[in-house]
């Protein structure tokens, strides 16, 4: 998860597959947005990055999937956040 500490925002996504986490937080690091179109215009800088949950890697993406759909749900970061899916 990515919190926008200016206004608590957050951003719920997952790294799944051949990308690990740091994979994909080094993509967000260097682009500021990941690819994500909430995301982009916002400052990085005040970016907090937490880890919601850790699967074993042989974990099937459809598992994965539900888990992040669940904390977008759980914690409205569609409607009050920075998550559009």
């Amino acid at each position: 998860m990515i919190t926008d500490t200016r206004d608590g925002r957050q951003y719920v996504g997952k790294a799944d597959g051949a990308e690990t986490i740091l994979q994909r937080w080094s993509d967000y690091a260097t682009t500021g947005h990941g690819g994500n179109v909430e995301l982009r215009g916002l400052d990085p800088a005040t970016f907090r990055y937490s880890i919601l949950r850790v699967f074993d890697p042989a974990t099937p993406t459809r598992v994965i999937d539900e888990a992040e759909s669940h904390f977008k749900q759980a914690l409205d970061t569609r409607k009050h956040g920075l998550n559009r899916n």
